[in-house]
């Protein structure tokens, strides 16, 4: 049986597999609001990251220090198998759900 995910764990796994190799905190919580209008704070955003790299769902790597951040590096996330197994579980689940709704409440 797979991980299950909270709605805000699945909105960051949609936000890594949209950015591909580029997705460190402030760019996935910039893709949140592009794409849900919802304004998360960094340390939401950090703190569901750093959970779903504990789950094991997730990887990091420390890219390289630039003088836009004052030598600071970023740390870069990725998805790993696991969690792409584990959204995709959310969002069959999410389908079946909503299979046969009306109209009106929108589909997934």
């Amino acid at each position: 049986m797979g991980a299950h995910l909270g709605e805000f764990e699945q909105l960051v796994l949609l936000a890594l597999i949209h950015l591909g190799d580029e997705g460190y905190g402030i760019s996935v919580r910039d893709e949140i609001h592009r794409r849900t209008g919802r304004d998360p704070a960094f340390a939401t955003v950090y703190t569901t990251l750093t959970r779903l790299a504990d789950k094991g769902l997730i990887t990091s790597r420390m890219g390289e220090p630039t003088a836009e951040r004052g030598g600071r590096r970023k740390k870069y996330y990725a998805i790993l198998p696991a969690g792409r197994r584990a959204i995709q579980a959310s969002l069959h689940a999410l389908r079946g759900m909503s299979h046969g709704l009306d109209t009106s409440w929108g589909m997934p």
